[in-house]
């Protein structure tokens, strides 16, 4: 049974990419908001859930201790283009599994993915 991830970002261009590198391995569900996640979060259980930081209706941090607040255990990654140690304090601290940094190279995201699915 294939898996499924979350992907949730602002930018067609990131979810887009993401599907493409992601759909022959695992069932992909790109949402390009926080609202849209929650829709699909009622419905349908992630094994994994992969979030952009930078978001203009709720940032990935506040997502990420939203989803925690609903019971979801499903590991979170956290997608940024920045690497500044301040990022991934912050991440850690709202409970993500681990950090991607942009560009994602697919050989990264799937090792990424493998360990936490």
């Amino acid at each position: 049974m294939q898996k499924t991830i979350f992907v949730v970002d602002d930018n067609d261009i990131n979810l887009s990419m993401a599907e493409e590198a992601l759909e022959e391995q695992y069932k992909v569900m790109t949402l390009p908001s926080a609202a849209k996640m929650f829709a699909f979060l009622e419905k349908v259980i992630p094994d994994l859930i992969l979030l952009d930081i930078e978001m203009p209706d709720m940032d990935g941090y506040e997502l990420a201790r939203a989803i925690k607040r609903t019971g979801q255990t499903a590991p979170i990654l956290f997608i940024t283009a920045n690497s500044d140690k301040e990022y991934l304090e912050r991440a850690i601290e709202a409970g993500a599994a681990g950090l991607l940094i942009k560009p994602l190279r697919r050989t990264q995201l799937m090792e990424k993915l493998k360990e936490h699915t």
